[in-house]
């Protein structure tokens, strides 16, 4: 079983910056590729990032392209998701999931990320 557990959200102003944490209770991380969602209120969840276990191939929603960074450190267990000149558009529920075959079947808790105009 994968427990994931995200950190590192709260308020933040247009512009400003965030970086958020999500920590894997798993065996072997690196075999997980990773991967960054949100869901703001009255949306559907959408994807914003992910990240492979082993190349640290990276691919991301045009809507963050060039502002968000995804990063993991294996031996921590942990996959990052820095938000840089961040839009009050970004605010959301910010979930972690990981996958190894494609469907991601293992989900975080979510954490807050809001961001004032």
């Amino acid at each position: 079983q994968v427990q994931l557990v995200e950190s590192g959200g709260g308020l933040v102003q247009a512009g400003g910056s965030l970086r958020l944490s999500c920590a894997a209770s798993v065996h072997t991380f690196s075999i997980y590729t990773m991967a960054w969602f949100r869901q703001a209120p009255g949306k559907e969840r959408e994807f914003v990032a992910r990240i492979h276990g082993s190349t640290g191939n990276t691919y991301y929603a045009d809507s963050v392209k060039g502002r968000f960074t995804v990063s993991r450190d294996n031996a921590k267990k942990t996959v990052y998701l820095q938000m840089n000149s961040l839009k009050p558009e970004d605010t959301a529920v910010y979930y972690c999931a990981a996958t190894v075959f494609g469907t991601y079947n293992y989900w975080g808790q979510g954490t807050q990320v809001t961001v004032s105009s």
